[in-house]
Order: structure tokens, then C-alpha cells, then sequence
């Protein structure tokens, strides 16, 4: 468990280096028991994001046959994973999980942080799948040594291309799980373990995107954008995804109850963002301020990019570590991973290439300058590459900004058109969001 103190900080690390990861929504508590329950759509690495978004040490539980798998046993066992015994794993060594109900009792009667993810295995469906009972179980059971509760915190994970390098990555942590009533039952009462994963069920929704099918998302993201873009809704990551689960609800709700205005609702939000698709614009960037003053102010704050030493760091970090990026993806696409754990694969072997790499160019530059040189490599090719990454991304953000403003600059009849437009969906959406929720 040698890494169990620190998991929280590499974690937080190995996320920000392979995602563009934003962290949001409660706070998980930073002493005390708690009992973290996550979705589980990205394989190793939705531990990763859990133990980033806890910012303290975690124990999670984990399937039996990871701890002896020869590519990621060691990495379980260090951070002190508790192993649960799976029938479809080995019906056999079910009777391993009377020591794993035990281990996670004591920890949590210790104080300690335990992350479970209970819809029980990891998956690449739109939405949550059903939960099994273990996490209610565990609560239970645990209540009735400690003789009180403790909180049960809903984590969602949420990626935009969860096996693309540097796309979107959120955690949000949702408000606790309220379960005081239910001190005095017992893990063996069935109808309290059934509430109890009811309401964990429950709270996982509320930080979770769960759509009925993957060809839903564009409509899904097109008509929140539109809703945060008419509304100058707060853009915090945790209301977004309340946005977008709000949508997928009511598109849900659509769907069971057609009638004339939400099919049109739908057909509008649908037809409005393909035709910014086309121009390559999003809801948000339709409203954005194209005046002469505002890009000025826009282009003086970006200068620097084109400067030397960005330039210079940008090209340097490019050359410097194109073929350790190279070989991570082919031998992580070699090795044939399932859909949710090429971004664990991705990320695994680019740290072990990456390490490698970086400790073959300090070796060279010691044997070649002399030891100064050699810590001096070892210290600046690591920060060249993720200075150099993070120019080359404001490189493509700068380029993506220019071409937006001439084209809203050159099309201005057609711009203030899809205004209008947008800004009349917009209000329906809001209107029908209030309607909802007065019903309820």
C-alpha cells in the first residue's frame, strides 16, 4: 500500500496530464468515514478521477483477478485496493468476500475514505447501468458497528472522448446521500438494502448523464448549450451536467409522451445545431462579441503565443517527445483493449515510455556535459513537454478563436438570423423546463 498516501496527489497528476480534467460540485468530507459511490465508464482510470476529485486517500474495492493481472496487479495492490470476489470471476472464491465485508468495515469504523463503484463492472453504455447492492450492503453493515452513519458521497464522471488523449474530463461530487433513517437496519433486511441502493441510485443520476441511446448526445449538448448560452446560465461544470441530465430527462420524458410542440421542440434544436455544425460554431460562440475593440483586447492578451520562446517551447516539446507519443499509441492499440480501457491502456504504457524516454535523454546529456547537465534534462525535458503541449493547445484554441471571427464578421445577415433563431428556441426550452417543474 506504499502508495495509498500519495494517491490522491499522483492521481490527481497522471488525470491532468492525460485529460484537460475539471473538478467540481461538493466537497468530499477531508476527515472522517465516507463511502464514495462512482459510475464506472473508463476501466482504471475512473479510480484515478475519484481519488483526484476525494483530495485524500481512497480505498477502493476492486475486482479479485486485477491484483494478479501482470500489467496492472502491482499498480492495485500499491494503492491499497480491498479485492471482491465475483461469481462470473470464479464462483469458487465467493467466500472471499466475508474477509472483504470485514476489511472495509474496519476501515471505515477507522475513519478512512472507501471508493465502490456499484453498478459493478465498467461499461460503454449511455447511461448508468443497474446497480448491485454491495455498496448499500456495505453501508449497512458498517452503521451497525459504528451505531451511527457517515456520509455516502455520489461521484459522476463525465468525458467528452473518453479514449482521445486531452479531451474533456469532469468529476462531479455530488451532495450526500440521505440515509439517517436508516441507522438501525441491518445488511440482511432486503427491503432496506433495496431502498438504500435506491437511493444511491438516485444520487448517482444527479451527477451522471444518462441518456437512453449514444445518437441522442449532439441533441442533448446542442439544446443545454443553447439553454446556458440564451440564459448566460453559471458555465460550472457540476450545473452543466445538471443541465444536461435535466435535457435527458425531459427528452426521455418526450419520448413516452409525444405530442405536436415537443416534436417540433426537438426538430428545431436538431436543424438549428446542424446548421452550426456546418459553420463550425457552437450555441455559445454564435453570441460571442465580434466587435473591433473586443478582438483587439482579444489578440493583445494572445501575442505572447506568437513570441519566440513559445514558439521555440511549443516546437521543442513537439520534436522532443514525438516518439515516445508515437509508440504509446501503437503499442496501446497492439496490446487490443475492450472500449473502456484503452485511455487505462493509453495511459499506463505512456507512463512507462515517457519515464524511460526522459531517463535515456538525462543519461545521454550526463554522459555527454557532465552530471549538471544531466539533473539539468532531468529536470526542464519534463517541464518543456507539458508547457510545450499546453502552448500548442492554446496554438489550436487561438487558431479556432480567428477563424470564428471572420466568419461571424463575414456573415452578418446570416449570423443575426441563427441569433434570432437560437433565442427563440432558447426561451421554449426555458419555458418547458418551468412547465416541467411546476408539475412536479
Amino acid at each position: 500500500m506504499w502508495l495509498l498516501p500519495s494517491l490522491s496527489l499522483v492521481a490527481n497528476a497522471a488525470a491532468r496530464i492525460y485529460y484537460r480534467l475539471s473538478l467540481a460540485g461538493e466537497r468530499v468530507p477531508s476527515k472522517g468515514s465516507v463511502l464514495l459511490v462512482a459510475n464506472h465508464p473508463n476501466s482504471l482510470l475512473d479510480p484515478v478521477l475519484v481519488a483526484a476529485a476525494a483530495h485524500r486517500p481512497v480505498r477502493f474495492l476492486a475486482k479479485a483477478p486485477l491484483f494478479t493481472d501482470i500489467k496492472v496487479g502491482w499498480l492495485v495492490r500499491a494503492s491499497g485496493a480491498i479485492p471482491v470476489y465475483r461469481h462470473v470471476d470464479n464462483p469458487d472464491t465467493m467466500k472471499g468476500n466475508v474477509d472483504m465485508f470485514r476489511a472495509v468495515h474496519r476501515e471505515l469504523a477507522g475513519g478512512a475514505a472507501i471508493g465502490i463503484f456499484p453498478e459493478g463492472v465498467s461499461h460503454s453504455e449511455p447511461g448508468l447501468a443497474t446497480l448491485k447492492t454491495g455498496a448499500a450492503r456495505i453501508a449497512l453493515g458498517a452503521v451497525a458497528q459504528r451505531h451511527e452513519t457517515f456520509p455516502i458521497v455520489p461521484v459522476g464522471l463525465v468525458f467528452r472522448q473518453k479514449d482521445v488523449f486531452r479531451s474533456e474530463a469532469l468529476a462531479v461530487v455530488g451532495k450526500p446521500i440521505r440515509w439517517d433513517d436508516m441507522a438501525g437496519r441491518s445488511p440482511e433486511d432486503r427491503d432496506a438494502v433495496r431502498e438504500l441502493t435506491h437511493r444511491i441510485d438516485a444520487g448517482m443520476r444527479q451527477v451522471t448523464i444518462n441518456l437512453e441511446r449514444w445518437e441522442d448526445q449532439p441533441l442533448v449538448d446542442g439544446a443545454e448549450a443553447m439553454w446556458q448560452a440564451e440564459r448566460d446560465d453559471n458555465a460550472d461544470p457540476a450545473r452543466k451536467v445538471s443541465r444536461l441530465e435535466t435535457v435527458t430527462s425531459l427528452l426521455a420524458k418526450f419520448r413516452n409522451h409525444p405530442d405536436a410542440r415537443s416534436t417540433q421542440l426537438i426538430e428545431d434544436v436538431t436543424t438549428h445545431c446542424r446548421g452550426l455544425g456546418r459553420l463550425g460554431i457552437t450555441p455559445g460562440e454564435l453570441k460571442a462579441d465580434v466587435r473591433l475593440r473586443a478582438s483587439v483586447k482579444w489578440g493583445l492578451r494572445r501575442f505572447y503565443l506568437l513570441g519566440a520562446p513559445a514558439v521555440l517551447v511549443g516546437v521543442a516539446g513537439l520534436v522532443l517527445f514525438w516518439l515516445p507519443n508515437w509508440l504509446t499509441g501503437r503499442i496501446a492499440t497492439a496490446m487490443r483493449p475492450k472500449a473502456d480501457q484503452t485511455s487505462t491502456y493509453r495511459l499506463l504504457v505512456g507512463i512507462a515510455l515517457y519515464v524511460l524516454w526522459i531517463g535515456s535523454l538525462a543519461t545521454a546529456a550526463w554522459w555527454f556535459g557532465g552530471i549538471t547537465t544531466g539533473v539539468a534534462a532531468l529536470v526542464l525535458v519534463p517541464v518543456v513537454g507539458v508547457v510545450g503541449r499546453r502552448t500548442r493547445e492554446k496554438w489550436r484554441g487561438a487558431w479556432k478563436d480567428t477563424r470564428r471571427f471572420f466568419m461571424l464578421r463575414s456573415r452578418p445577415a446570416q449570423i443575426a438570423s441563427l441569433q434570432r433563431r437560437q433565442r427563440e428556441i432558447g426561451e421554449r426550452l426555458a419555458a418547458l423546463y418551468e412547465e416541467v417543474n411546476s408539475e412536479q
